[in-house]
């Protein structure tokens, strides 16, 4: 479970390059670890998903990874993952975008129906607009919000390794905010390359001066209120998830185990991200509303309110909604995909797995 081969060796005692239940029990009777958190650890950053929504609490390092530079290898190979598994889901996560802002009851698109107009109107390389700009933000928002949080983890004053879970909600919630203020403008021109037509915009550039020129520096940060607020409901149930799923499993199954195993992580992480996707889902819906604004011909400026208030008249509570089934559609093969580049890039960057 360590980072070096010590323990193991003291652990394994018959030689099996395994370690049972027993040996596992013996080592830490007889050598009682001073440092907890390395077991907690292994829950934080043994694998990593990446579901196109970067609101999780940031990773939490140990001492000796933070002084052995690891800390940044787990940083790029989970950019790196994150790029791959972007690239491979971005035809969904399009596809996702679109039905939020064009779909109603009088304009039901589904999800074949929506895939056909796509290639009519740019051919199968359109599927992948907006995806660009969408893997170009991992770097900077990642390595910010990592930085923000190690700083408010100082702030918040608490001398353990590893915050309490309130703690942790706050940290990453403000590190969140702070990382998503300082890339926003991206996240605004992610949306308006994904919702482009053919030859309106020659690349993520000509799109940013034509924004500029046309709209002003404010337009760079539409839907920023309903994202900020969306972070909180994020963090907050996929964190709460988590441990409440990672304690039912540790009293369940810890008896006989110590380590959860790969699936158990996966499912964890995967079912937790989910329910903080389906809460804060309205505020991202209505967000994307408003970055899309000025590229619907002629739709007059609304507030955030008034917009819940009309598609609440005009849809019901399902408009809230539209295009979820494409976003959970492409949860399964993120995560799968994630993890795999994950861990042959740990292994690539000398990680040691714990």
């Amino acid at each position: 479970m360590g980072h070096s081969w010590g323990p193991v060796t003291y652990m394994d005692k018959n030689g099996t390059m395994t370690i049972d239940w027993n040996e596992w029990r013996d080592y830490h009777l007889l050598h009682p670890v001073e440092n907890i958190p390395e077991i907690i650890l292994y829950w934080k950053h043994s694998t990593i998903f990446d579901v196109g929504e970067n609101l999780t609490v940031p990773d939490e390092f140990t001492v000796e990874e933070r002084q052995t530079g690891m800390w940044w290898r787990h940083l790029v190979a989970g950019g790196g993952a994150g790029a791959v598994s972007r690239t491979c889901t971005a035809p969904l996560d399009r596809l996702k975008v679109l039905m939020q802002v064009h779909a109603s009851r009088s304009n039901n698109m589904c999800i074949v129906g929506g895939f056909t107009q796509m290639i009519r109107e740019g051919g199968a390389k359109s599927l992948w607009r907006g995806n660009g700009i969408n893997v170009l933000k991992i770097a900077p928002e990642s390595a910010i919000k990592f930085m923000a949080y190690e700083q408010i983890k100082r702030l918040v004053g608490s001398d353990q390794e590893t915050l309490r879970i309130h703690e942790r909600l706050v940290a990453g919630s403000l590190a969140g905010a702070i990382a998503q203020s300082s890339i926003y403008p991206m996240e605004v021109l992610k949306t308006r390359m994904a919702l482009r037509k053919t030859g309106q915009y020659s690349g993520m550039l000509d799109c940013a001066r034509k924004i500029l020129a046309r709209e002003g520096v404010t337009a760079f940060y539409k839907g920023y209120v309903p994202n900020m607020l969306g972070i909180i409901p994020y963090a907050g149930i996929d964190l709460a998830v988590y441990e409440t799923l990672k304690n039912a499993w540790l009293q369940r199954y810890a008896v006989n185990s110590a380590d959860p195993g790969v699936f158990v992580l996966l499912a964890c992480g995967t079912m937790s991200s989910t329910c903080g996707q389906l809460a804060s889902y309205p505020l991202a819906l209505v967000r994307t509303r408003m970055q899309a604004q000025a590229s619907i011909e002629g739709a007059p400026e609304v507030t955030m309110s008034s917009l819940f208030r009309q598609i609440l008249r005009t849809e019901g509570a399902f408009g809230l909604y539209r295009g979820l089934a494409p976003n959970f559609m492409k949860v399964i093969p993120a995560v799968s995909i994630s993890y795999v580049v994950y861990e042959n890039l740990k292994i690539t960057l000398g990680v040691q797995s714990r």
